[in-house]
């Protein structure tokens, strides 16, 4: 029979089919001449055993080996043992192609859709899926960023903190939660992380205690975008408690005008113009509110943080009493983050990058519905292809001088010229705009 099992020390016999199944029945080609516990020679014969191995699904159709085992005794230690065969992962009964195979294809499809077509079970690749992931985060290492960011995202039925690399634009870790615990877990094995310079993130107070304990060297930037969307929220509150005192047909023009009153007064047309003073008009309290919110967004067109502070004070006292209520939350976090939110205009950093990767990371949940958690991780980080790889610059090659010529090769104990050793390529991480470009050729 052909060798289509390709698998060394094995030879199929016969195959079996069956709607579903490839029954392949094996036969060993190797010699055993050494004891596997004591590599004494002195083996005999010690009885036969059929041995089920899974393989490759072939044709559509899951394959088992059967394999004619031999066992032997071994004189010398008295113990017994199987033969073994290389291509074969003994802990798991299963060829190690396999054992790959279920670990790049865990990454891309849920546990279940895999199990099935290979005939384990579920537990099984989970199990598979695990070993392989914690292989490649073994072998791929992103670079300490000096910029950090911080952010979550809610999927898979929880919050999630996404960490960044805010100056590459690149994702270099998901972690399953957002507690303190984690956080500083996460901190606390980073490599080099004294080059951490900057750390921005939302008003999450968990992420800055994190960063104070094991970061102190760091500055915390609180990301600009949350601090804008509470001003947005506030006046969305104003035009939510007036919708509620207004007819059905005026409440209708003010649900779909909200994108009026969001905008900037710089990017309203002349038609938004037209809509935003009609509503302005009529009610003075959201015209207090919109304008409330233009000149706290004006706060982040100061210069400087000392023109930032004085900006501050001055919006604080200008806000209608009418609408006060409505900017509570904005004033609380000012008072209680007010360090952080002003650092930013000593350090002009955002983690808008991090807010997009958070809205690829929901389109590639969805992609992918059945994902766990683990899976989408290892898919965001671990698929080379969307890796970030900085490398060295391209030297000039050295002249070898003139002493260095002679008899053998020169060495460091001649005190002479050694070839430069290359420099590996800085891993950055999952660079967002590669994902998305992959994301739109369909081929993630």
């Amino acid at each position: 029979m052909i060798d289509f099992l390709r698998l060394r020390g094995l030879r199929p016999v016969r195959v079996e089919e069956s709607d579903n199944d490839l029954h392949v029945y094996a036969e060993s080609t190797q010699a055993v001449s050494a004891c596997v516990h004591c590599a004494s020679p002195t083996i005999v014969g010690f009885g036969r055993h059929e041995r089920l191995v899974r393989d490759l699904p072939g044709q559509g159709r899951r394959v088992g080996i059967y394999i004619d085992g031999r066992r032997f005794r071994c004189r010398a230690c008295s113990k017994t043992f199987f033969e073994r065969h290389a291509d074969v992962d003994d802990a798991r009964d299963m060829t190690k192609r396999l054992v790959d195979w279920i670990g790049s294809q865990s990454i891309k499809r849920p546990f279940a859709h895999v199990a099935e077509e290979t005939g384990v079970t579920e537990g099984t690749v989970r199990g598979i899926f695990a070993a392989y992931v914690q292989q490649l985060g073994s072998q791929i290492r992103f670079e300490t960023p000096e910029w950090l960011g911080i952010d979550e995202i809610h999927i898979i039925k929880k919050p999630r903190a996404v960490i960044g690399n805010v100056r590459e634009n690149t994702i270099i870790d998901m972690l399953p939660d957002r507690n303190k615990a984690s956080i500083v877990d996460y901190f606390t094995r980073m490599p080099d992380r004294q080059r951490v310079k900057i750390v921005t993130m939302d008003m999450w107070t968990p992420y800055r205690d994190a960063a104070r304990l094991v970061l102190p060297g760091a500055t915390v930037v609180v990301d600009k975008f949350h601090v804008v969307r509470m001003a947005n929220a506030a006046l969305e509150a104003v035009r939510k408690a007036h919708r509620a005192a207004l007819t059905p047909q005026a409440r209708r023009g003010l649900m779909h005008d909200r994108f009026v009153l969001l905008k900037r007064a710089a990017e309203l047309t002349d038609r938004d113009y037209l809509l935003l003073s009609g509503w302005t008009a009529n009610y003075p309290a959201l015209k207090d509110a919109y304008d409330a919110k233009e000149a706290f967004f004006g706060l982040y067109d100061c210069t400087s943080r000392v023109e930032a502070e004085q900006y501050y004070g001055a919006w604080e006292n200008s806000v209608s009493d009418d609408v006060a209520w409505a900017f509570k939350d904005l004033r609380t976090a000012m008072k209680n983050w007010r360090p952080e939110i002003l650092n930013y205009f000593d350090h002009r950093v955002t983690n808008a990058f991090i807010e997009s990767m958070n809205n690829l990371i929901r389109l590639m949940n969805r992609i992918g519905r059945g994902y766990s958690f683990e899976a989408l991780r290892a898919k965001v980080l671990y698929t080379d292809k969307l890796h970030k790889i900085q490398r060295p610059k391209f030297e000039r090659k050295q002249r070898i001088p003139e002493d260095a010529i002679g008899y053998g090769v020169p060495d460091d104990s001649m005190g002479r010229w050694t070839p430069p050793v290359a420099a590996a390529g800085r891993n950055l991480g999952t660079d967002v705009a590669t994902l998305i470009a992959t994301l739109e050729a369909d081929s993630l």
